[in-house]
């Protein structure tokens, strides 16, 4: 009787920790951007969160030759305005689904802005669902978690 409790404790803490690194995953840090279309890698994307609402910044540019890129296709205060460094979410609310949704989500590529949704694939922590609205037409990309070393 002692001896099966004492496993049940014990299956309950490695459990536990086994679980943890997943449970503590969430959408904050650093995201490779992946083109949905062609599959190559375009940028380094930082989320955080200001004023308890979620951003992202481009903090790298993996593109040859695009270090130094100016959003040409934009409008308003982002027209010609560097890529690097450049705000893309602004605003978005997390939700009871734990997906964070917005309408200010910035394409610099197209100069684009769009409604849209992120969330944590369900069976990869480490994959960033990243989608963008145009009335009922919408594309999701796949981001890849940046790995600290």
């Amino acid at each position: 009787m002692k001896g099966t409790k004492m496993f049940h404790k014990c299956f309950f803490v490695l459990t536990v920790l086994a679980f943890q690194n997943m449970w503590s995953q969430s959408v904050f840090g650093k995201w490779k951007t992946v083109d949905d279309r062609s599959g190559a890698t375009k940028a380094i994307v930082e989320i955080y969160r200001e004023n308890g609402l979620l951003q992202a910044r481009i903090i790298d540019i993996l593109e040859k030759g695009k270090k130094n890129a100016l959003c040409t296709k934009c409008k308003g205060k982002f027209k010609n305005q560097p890529v690097l460094g450049m705000k893309i979410f602004q605003n978005l609310e997390k939700n009871d689904k734990d997906e964070y949704k917005g309408s200010d989500m910035l394409d610099p590529e197209h100069g684009m802005t769009f409604r849209g949704k992120l969330w944590l694939h369900p069976e990869d922590m480490d994959k960033l669902m990243v989608r963008g609205y145009l009335a009922f037409l919408y594309r999701t990309q796949t981001w890849h978690r940046v790995k600290e070393e």
